[in-house]
């Protein structure tokens, strides 16, 4: 594991095997003097009161975390409503070698779990695609889409929570709010929660 302090109250980390962040972020979490665990594609950011521990031992906490066996409690699941009309449905269906009812099939029969957030507010990049569905972004990202898009990039799939720029390969689009900063939490999703997309 690399570790690198973020400045007096905060200390990033970077374990060899990326699959280990969400135990990781399930125990330091829950570790005495931890503030907030912020989680990436492939690091964790702890911040800590000074006053109840330190970063040399979270980074100490982290290296025992990361060679015991790791229970996650289960997490809670949300399911989003998706009509699959997106504007490179067809595109993605023929790339893939099936039809599109065929990938609308596989997109929404599998379980995903947000690893991480960012982008934009409300963003969350869900892991769980299946490997012959990963595509590349559009080469020229779109200058405006809708909030609401279900796309699909590299090994995540993911909502547009507002409208934006942006370059995942859009299969659908759903009408639930993914960021309303009236609501609490204002995100709907949240690192570690389960999610699945249903057809309408």
């Amino acid at each position: 594991m690399i570790s690198r302090p973020y400045g007096d109250r905060a200390v990033l980390l970077e374990p060899d095997d990326p699959a280990q962040l969400a135990g990781l972020r399930a125990t330091l979490g829950a570790a005495p003097g931890v503030l907030e665990v912020v989680p990436a594609a492939r690091t964790l950011l702890v911040s800590f009161d000074q006053a109840r521990t330190s970063g040399a031992a979270i980074v100490e906490a982290a290296r025992q975390a990361e060679h015991a066996p790791q229970e996650l409690p289960e997490a809670a699941l949300v399911e989003l409503p998706v009509r699959y009309d997106g504007a490179d449905l067809q595109d993605v269906a023929e790339e893939v070698g099936c039809s599109v009812p065929e990938l609308i099939a596989r997109h929404s029969s599998a379980e995903y779990t947000v690893d991480f957030c960012g982008f934009a507010p409300g963003f969350a990049y869900l892991s769980g695609l299946e490997p012959a569905l990963h595509r590349p972004r559009l080469a020229t990202p779109r200058t405006q889409v809708p909030a609401g898009s279900v796309g699909i990039a590299g090994e995540y799939t993911g909502v547009y929570p507002r409208s934006s720029p942006g370059g995942w390969r859009l299969l659908g689009r759903t009408e639930a709010a993914l960021w309303d900063p009236s609501r609490t939490p204002p995100a709907l999703l949240a690192p570690g929660v389960r999610v699945r997309f249903r057809p309408l």
